[in-house]
């Protein structure tokens, strides 16, 4: 079944952003089309109709930084390779990777996007954002779209080496600065790949990208090896979508998402992976080795070893202040404990030293609405409704934060531009801004200026990093938002 949906209008050109989605398997593609009207969303419009939103807190704060307001400006400007420029822009894209570096300084990889206002595919360039000069600087891969890999010889670097077009890959950084990149749904060596599991490291220093292991080819199935036992054969299945953390000795984590699995189905998985750069080898931790895995919920706040969230894509993870990985929602195609599946707003707390879950909050049930309560204040009933494209951030007191998505606020799914913060002390949620309502759209405001009123707006797919003065920032996505980019003041 194919999902279409209108992501944004501009009055001012009369064209308008739409959203295709394929549901298996899982693709993205982005569009302008003549509008013929249409609500706004570029800067100086309202704040959405309806909603009880009280004004925010002065003390939060959203600063549209770059990048465009309308579809007109939906393109990439690319300027020339290696140079920052204050021109230099990403184009509209959804499901890209990311990274911070040991400098603060924000990166951005592929996804399903723009290279200029017409031609749209599937992406491989590399971004870097310098956050005190506030320029972009194109660093690698293409200026096309659906571009094959060039991986050349396994463990070799090369400035000529670069993954293909990718959509849904995840990354990770390693403690010496250098950028890591595995799977997402995109182009293999010849072909175009539902999942693949090839796994690149990036130096930023000497801008060189080595393909580790993993396939060249798409779709390959996991080779799970024995469960908690390293071995160089060992190998996810190729996939997209999948849920990424970095732990406290800066082994890298895996879980789930959409792709193959060790019979070789293609579907939604909850199999947990460990990956230490050092060894360069995978071990497989928990879950299921096969598709459409149900959860295990045990008892809500206790942690047990048969406790697993079920099989999902497209979820938010964080990493807590104490090591502690943290699960929050997704989409599934076979339900929490059977029967249909949907949307999820479940929560759960992974410990790493004991490889243990436990359900924090959240339903065991699919669609769940939104119960948001006062602006700004906790409670125990307090949760965000059931949604999948989200992204979070981690404050620097330890406090987990969700923005946007798509999902549900009470009964009706559509794009969400709330923002939530969750204690892992109190396990309480706080509804802190953003409009309880479907589809807000964006408020800009001016440029470089931080305002109570500023708002992103709806965001489905966007990617957010969090630079080191404990800033939030989200570039792009399937929103009101196009290739805007915004940080965020906690």
């Amino acid at each position: 079944m194919a999902y279409i949906k209108r992501m944004a209008d501009d009055l001012t050109n009369g064209s308008c952003l739409w959203l295709v989605r394929s549901s298996s398997p899982q693709h993205f593609v982005l569009f302008l089309t003549a509008c013929g009207g249409g609500s706004g969303s570029t800067g100086g419009g309202t704040g959405g109709g309806g909603g009880t939103t009280p004004p925010p807190s002065t003390a939060n704060e959203w600063t549209w930084v770059s990048g465009g307001n309308s579809s007109a400006t939906a393109g990439a400007v690319y300027g020339t390779q290696g140079v920052a420029a204050a021109s230099n822009t990403p184009g509209a894209r959804l499901s890209a990777a990311g990274w911070t570096d040991s400098s603060g300084n924000l990166w951005l990889f592929g996804g399903s996007g723009y290279v200029n206002s017409t031609t749209v595919g599937d992406l491989n360039d590399l971004w870097e954002f310098n956050i005190t000069t506030k320029e972009w600087t194109w660093v690698s891969g293409e200026n096309t779209v659906n571009n094959q890999g060039t991986w050349g010889t396994q463990g070799v670097a090369s400035t000529s080496y670069v993954p293909g077009g990718l959509e849904g890959a995840v990354g990770w950084t390693d403690s010496t600065g250098d950028l890591w990149l595995f799977g997402g749904g995109g182009h293999g060596d010849s072909s175009d790949g539902d999942g693949l599991n090839d796994l690149w490291e990036f130096n930023p220093a000497t801008k060189a990208w080595t393909w580790v292991s993993g396939s060249n080819t798409a779709k390959p199935p996991g080779v799970y090896g024995t469960q908690g036992v390293a071995a160089t054969g060992n190998t996810p299945g190729g996939r997209a979508y999948a849920t990424a953390w970095t732990d406290s000795s800066g082994n890298f984590w895996l879980f789930g998402g959409y792709g193959k699995d060790s019979t070789g189905t293609f579907s939604y998985l909850n199999d947990l992976w460990e990956f230490s750069p050092t060894t360069k080898e995978w071990t497989s931790i928990g879950g299921s080795n096969t598709a459409n895995a149900q959860g295990v919920y045990g008892t809500q706040g206790v942690a047990a070893a048969s406790d697993v969230p079920g099989a999902r894509e497209d979820a938010v993870s964080w990493t807590d202040s104490s090591g502690k990985f943290w699960l929050f929602g997704g989409s599934n195609g076979s339900g929490n404990s059977g029967g249909a599946g949907g949307l999820l707003n479940d929560l759960w707390e992974f410990n790493p030293s004991t490889k243990e879950w436990t359900w924090v909050s959240g339903s065991n049930a699919i669609n769940a609405a939104g119960i948001y309560g006062t602006q700004g204040a906790a409670a125990p009933s307090n949760v965000p409704g059931a949604r999948e494209y989200a992204v979070g951030w981690r404050d620097s007191s330890g406090n987990l934060w969700l923005y946007g998505g798509e999902g549900f606020v009470s009964t009706t799914v559509g794009g969400l531009g709330d923002l939530w913060e969750f204690s892992p002390t109190t396990k309480q949620w706080t509804w802190v801004g953003g409009l309880n309502v479907l589809t807000p759209p964006a408020v800009f405001g001016t440029e470089g200026t931080a305002a109570t009123g500023n708002t992103p707006g709806y965001m489905e797919g966007a990617f957010s990093w969090t630079d080191n003065s404990d800033n939030f920032w989200l570039f792009g996505g399937g929103s009101a938002s196009l290739n805007g980019l915004w940080r965020y003041q906690p």
